[in-house]
């Protein structure tokens, strides 16, 4: 069993409330627009790091993290991309791909906006934890925690930090 804290958006802010629930989780997944290495470091002192970047980070965290995160934990297929879209709306870079070879586990960022949505069509999970830095328009700093356990996603938990 693996405890995950799914982040995003962090735009180069992390605080005492991210890190209390990044010290309770086994591994640490971030969705894009780390925002600086600072970031990156702090998480990665603490617990294992699995990123992607997004469209506001440098060369140096492009240079660390892929645009595309894909792999199998605990028999769970996962791809994690910062610009992804939506169940029947995907971006058109990703759509050809998620469409032939659906992962259990699709996450993206971006928006700033929390989404939990199951895609019937694709038979996955679609996860967009919204934005956990103060950088944007959303009103309340969210991520999402959950377990993976034997190819099943349980626990899932919406985790609402404070209003920005």
């Amino acid at each position: 069993m693996k405890k995950i804290l799914l982040l995003s958006d962090t735009h180069s802010y992390i605080d005492d409330k991210i890190l209390k629930y990044i010290k309770q989780a086994d591994e640490v997944w971030h969705a894009g627009d780390i925002g600086s290495l600072d970031v990156v470091d702090t998480i990665s002192n603490l617990k294992p790091l699995r990123a992607v970047y997004g469209n506001i980070d440098n060369k140096l965290i492009r240079a660390e993290f892929p645009i595309d995160n894909k792999f199998v934990i605990e028999d769970v297929s996962v791809w994690i991309t910062h610009i992804g879209g939506y169940p029947n709306r995907y971006d058109v870079r990703i759509k050809n791909d998620i469409s032939n070879n659906p992962p259990k586990i699709f996450i993206s960022g971006h928006s700033h906006i929390l989404k939990v949505i199951y895609d019937k069509k694709l038979n996955l999970l679609h996860l967009n934890p919204g934005a956990a830095g103060k950088h944007g328009f959303h009103n309340v700093r969210t991520m999402l925690r959950f377990e993976i356990n034997d190819g099943n996603i349980t626990n899932l938990e919406i985790i609402e930090l404070e209003k920005r």
